[in-house]
């Protein structure tokens, strides 16, 4: 936060003076319980987690988080890593006017009404004094929280929702004042309300919320709820201040900087009277532990989390599911079988069980479903088998899949004549990549004598895609034609995956493997090792002419690189 002299700014004084008039709600307030009933809870154990990351970054960095340093970009590196992984659309603006081209973070929750939309930020920078735990860690924390909180819930959105991380804050508003000017005027319109929290941990703080927006609004309703009074501030200024100025109504919401606590706040808040909100503000001693008061951590965390709850998201709908097949079709021969996956996922409400039925198979043709009951967002093994008199021809098998409602899905059967299989063989035209690029169509660089961690399993040639720890997608595909009525068809390949990502949990880096519009199988960071040998059953498309097609996709940093040599796709 950055303080000013309110006088210094008329504009802002009239604004104060304003805000001023909507007064502190009493302590007496009775309390709501069904205000709280339908948002989830952050838990204050998830924040303090966030803080003592926060805390390491500056620590690890010359002591500081400040705009511009590596502590910096870890901060800003944490809190996209966390966003992605929780399902977040995460959009890293480079901030061209900030000390060393900082990133202002901002995410994006799938769903809702985009001309409706809500945004709750924070600034993710801190004084080059110490590490800005409070200053705005604090802000930072409760917001990843809470969206965190929000995600692994996964309700039904009716309004939008947006998150911004701002960097440069200290520097004069600067990371959102980019951010606001980068907006058209339509997206501006869009944001109904902006809601800045900028040091809600202040040790001998109390509880303001200022202005008239709708966060505003849901804030003192929440804090209502729990008999906790709200006052409005003569302290300013924070990055509210840049969308505000853009015509976008907004707040800020603190526990106070270095202005100091009366006599009356101490009866309404408890504390120290005389002595300032935050006696660290901007100087080294902001620190974690030892700076952050965690009750009104986790009262603030909750206050943002039933605000952003109660104006973003909808009724909860009833229990639905969706049902579909991969492949949707498969040919075989008289007295042998073809497999598919029954897929299920949860469209609405919470899961629920689903019993897989068919219909439609004629005379000679059996479908079996291993298992024969899933949980929405679970699969099943669907085997059509033959026998011998099954006559040749195309059929349509209808899968059902029957819980609470009812879904199907068509399968294609094709029952090929008694002709036997011609064309057997290798089908895959420069195998292992040796002799140039053709008939393969891959990115300039995939295909080559490779070297370190792109170096072939045989050979001297193979085909690296990615590795490059940046932003990067590599493809490598091949159009190949298989033929009718065989009784295998076998896809294989060796597989390297490198990696320098950390995590055991997140995929940011993906390769996916598809044949047409199927995907066989997604590899990741995850599965970083050696060359193993993968292979995948393609008698769903005998008789067909498809793509075989690799594409990696790697994210903004920390490189994996996946490695392919010895390809084969044999028909026997």
């Amino acid at each position: 936060m950055r303080l000013r002299t309110v006088t210094a700014r008329p504009a802002l004084a009239v604004f104060v003076a304003a805000t001023m008039a909507v007064g502190a709600l009493p302590a007496a307030a009775s309390a709501d319980t069904s205000l709280l009933a339908a948002p989830p809870t952050v838990n204050v154990a998830d924040v303090n987690a966030h803080l003592q990351q926060l805390q390491t970054f500056a620590t690890s960095n010359g002591g500081n988080r400040a705009t511009g340093t590596s502590g910096h970009t870890a901060t800003t590196t944490y809190l996209q890593q966390k966003l992605q992984a929780a399902g977040f659309t995460v959009t890293v603006q480079t901030c061209t006017t900030c000390s060393g081209s900082a990133k202002n973070i901002i995410a994006d929750w799938p769903g809702g009404d985009t001309s409706k939309t809500y945004m709750f930020g924070a600034h993710s920078d801190s004084v080059s004094a110490g590490p800005g735990i409070n200053d705005d860690g604090s802000g930072s924390a409760t917001l990843l929280a809470a969206a965190l909180t929000l995600a692994a819930n996964n309700p039904t959105m009716t309004n939008h929702l947006r998150f911004g991380w701002w960097a440069g804050e200290e520097q004069g508003l600067i990371g959102s004042k980019f951010y606001v000017n980068s907006l058209t005027s339509a997206q501006k319109t869009a944001i109904k309300a902006y809601g800045t929290f900028d040091m809600v941990a202040s040790t001998n703080g109390g509880y303001f919320v200022t202005g008239t927006d709708a966060i505003a609004v849901k804030l003192r309703e929440y804090f209502t709820s729990i008999n906790v009074p709200t006052e409005t501030s003569t302290e300013c200024c924070s990055d509210d201040g840049s969308f505000r100025n853009a015509g976008i109504p907004s707040s800020i919401n603190s526990t106070g900087a270095s202005y100091t606590k009366t006599s009356a706040q101490v009866t309404k808040w408890g504390g120290t009277a005389g002595q300032a909100y935050d006696s660290c503000y901007h100087k080294a001693c902001d620190s974690y532990p030892s700076n952050v008061n965690s009750t009104s951590l986790g009262r603030w965390a909750n206050a943002e989390e039933y605000a952003l709850w109660t104006l973003t998201t909808g009724t909860p709908t009833a229990n639905d599911f969706s049902v579909s097949l991969s492949p949707s079709a498969g040919s075989v021969n008289p007295g042998s079988s073809a497999t598919a996956t029954v897929n299920t996922a949860t469209t609405a409400g919470s899961a629920q069980t689903v019993t897989l039925t068919s219909s439609g198979a004629p005379a000679g043709v059996s479908v079996s479903f291993s298992p024969a009951t899933v949980t929405s967002g679970g699969s099943s093994t669907m085997t059509v088998a033959t026998t011998t008199a099954a006559a040749p021809g195309s059929y349509t098998i209808t899968v059902t899949g029957a819980g609470s409602v009812t879904h199907s899905a068509s399968y294609t059967l094709t029952v090929t004549g008694t002709g036997g299989c011609t064309g057997a063989g290798q089908k895959l035209g420069n195998p292992g990549f040796e002799s140039g690029t053709t008939p393969w169509t891959a990115t300039s660089g995939v295909i080559g004598a490779n070297t370190g961690d792109g170096s072939p399993r045989t050979g001297t040639r193979d085909a690296y895609l990615d590795g490059y720890g940046s932003s990067h997608t590599d493809t490598l595909s091949q159009s190949v034609t298989l033929p009718s009525g065989c009784s295998s068809y076998a896809l294989s390949f060796y597989l390297k995956i490198s990696t320098a990502e950390t995590t055991t949990t997140s995929q940011y880096d993906k390769l996916t493997v598809q044949v047409g519009t199927t995907t066989l199988q997604v590899f990741s960071n995850l599965n970083a090792g050696g060359y193993t040998l993968r292979s995948y059953d393609l008698a769903a498309f005998a008789g067909q002419t498809v793509t075989l097609k690799f594409t990696g996709v790697e994210d903004a940093s920390l490189k994996t690189s996946f490695v392919i040599d010895d390809t084969a796709l044999t028909v026997s």
